[in-house]
C-alpha cells in the first residue's frame, strides 16, 4: 500500500495557510478536509495533480474550482459543504464520474446541468443534497415530494446522459418520463 502523511507543518500560498498535516494521501486518494481553504490549494496541484483519481475537499470553503483541471486522473471529486453557487466554472474533466456537490449555494439547476453536460463527459453519478437546486424535506421543510419529483424530471429531461444514468434510479416512472416533461416546473 502507498500511504503518505504529509510533514506536520504550515506552509504559506498566497493568503493561504496550508495544514501540511491534513493532507492525507493513500492509493490514488487524495484527503484535504476542513481546512477553510477558499480555493484549492497549489501545493495540491503540484504535488498530486497527475497521482489521484479521488479527491476530496470537502468542508472547506471553496468558492472556485480552479486547478482542479490539472488533476488529470480524477474519476470521484467529493466537494460537500463548501460555498460553490451558481457562477463557480465546472472544468473540463474527462473522466471524471462522480460528482459530489452536497450542501453548497447552488441555486440554479438548469445553470448546473448545462456545464456537466458540456464539461464531465463521463459523469455517472451527481449528488447536489443540501442545495436550493435539489428540494428535498430534509433540508427545507416547505418542499414535499412532488418538488423533488420535479427536479428528478428535471435532469431526466435535461440530456440523453441523465436519462440513461437516472432511469435505474426512478424505476417505473420511467413511462411517464414523456407526459411529465411537458409538464415541468421550473425550480
Amino acid at each position: 500500500m502507498d500511504f503518505l502523511h504529509v510533514e506536520d507543518d504550515l506552509l504559506e500560498e498566497d493568503d493561504i495557510c496550508i495544514n501540511r498535516s491534513a493532507i492525507v494521501y493513500n492509493n490514488e486518494r487524495l484527503s484535504y478536509v476542513g481546512q477553510d481553504c477558499w480555493k484549492i490549494p497549489e501545493v495540491l496541484v503540484q504535488l498530486y495533480g497527475g497521482k489521484v483519481n479521488f479527491l476530496d475537499l470537502s468542508y472547506n470553503c471553496l468558492t472556485t474550482l480552479q486547478g482542479v483541471e490539472k488533476f488529470t486522473n480524477l474519476q470521484e471529486l467529493v466537494l460537500d459543504n463548501n460555498n460553490l453557487s451558481d457562477v463557480v466554472v465546472i472544468p473540463h474533466l474527462p473522466n471524471l464520474q462522480i460528482l459530489s456537490l452536497n450542501k453548497n449555494n447552488i441555486s440554479n439547476l438548469e445553470t448546473l446541468l448545462n456545464k456537466v453536460a458540456h464539461n464531465l463527459p463521463s459523469l455517472h453519478y451527481l449528488s447536489l443534497l443540501g442545495n436550493i437546486a435539489c428540494p428535498n424535506q430534509l433540508s427545507d421543510v416547505e418542499k414535499d415530494e412532488e418538488d423533488y419529483q420535479r427536479y428528478r424530471y428535471c435532469i431526466l429531461s435535461s440530456s440523453k446522459f441523465y436519462l440513461r444514468v437516472m432511469l435505474s434510479e426512478v424505476g417505473g416512472e420511467c413511462k411517464q418520463i414523456t407526459k411529465v416533461k411537458q409538464r415541468i416546473i421550473q425550480i
